[in-house]
């Protein structure tokens, strides 16, 4: 699926063993936030920010589907974003018909990257999330943010062996 859609542009600052370092630029994101715990539910925000870029906005707009497809918890809600492609302005997007599809501006960051393929669980997630602390932390980087699920390719039908996965853990990087 990735492969044939257009990712945030990004520099890699270096490489360590086991994860990346890279400085992503500035992007717009298509944003859904779901009250509650449910990171492994996620069809129903899928669905939501799909029907936007498929046209379920004010101008019945298609918008380019890009990859990856990002997934995290902060508090007590669980959100998913689908990057805009990069030829938009924010303020050139139609507005969204379903009021909890939110447009917004997204400061680029530095972040530490563990890739994975498989399947994308929860539990598998939540673990490689500790993984990735702990390699940044032997590093002696600090983090600063939560880590988020990178999606790339499409579950449905993509083989689990197929898949490729990161998690971004946002970090300080001094130059």
């Amino acid at each position: 699926m990735a492969e044939n859609y257009e990712e945030p542009a990004y520099e890699l600052l270096q490489k360590y063993r086991g994860f990346e370092v890279r400085k992503y630029v500035d992007t717009i994101q298509a944003r859904v936030s779901t009250g509650g715990m449910n990171y492994g539910e996620s069809s129903r925000p899928f669905r939501r920010i799909a029907g936007y870029i498929f046209g379920g906005n004010e101008r019945q707009q298609s918008i380019a589907m890009t990859a990856p497809v990002h997934m995290w918890e902060s508090g007590n809600e669980s959100l998913m974003a689908f990057t805009m492609p990069s030829e938009h302005k924010i303020e050139d997007l139609p507005k969204p018909n379903d009021s909890g599809v939110e447009l917004l501006h997204v400061e680029g960051e530095v972040v530490a990257v563990l890739k994975f393929s498989g399947l994308s669980r929860p539990s598998k997630s939540l673990r490689l999330q500790k993984k990735l602390r702990k390699l940044v932390e032997a590093e002696g980087l600090t983090t600063s943010g939560i880590a988020k699920l990178a999606v790339y390719d499409n579950p449905m039908s993509t083989l689990p062996f197929m898949r490729r996965n990161e998690i971004h853990l946002s970090i300080e990087w001094v130059v």
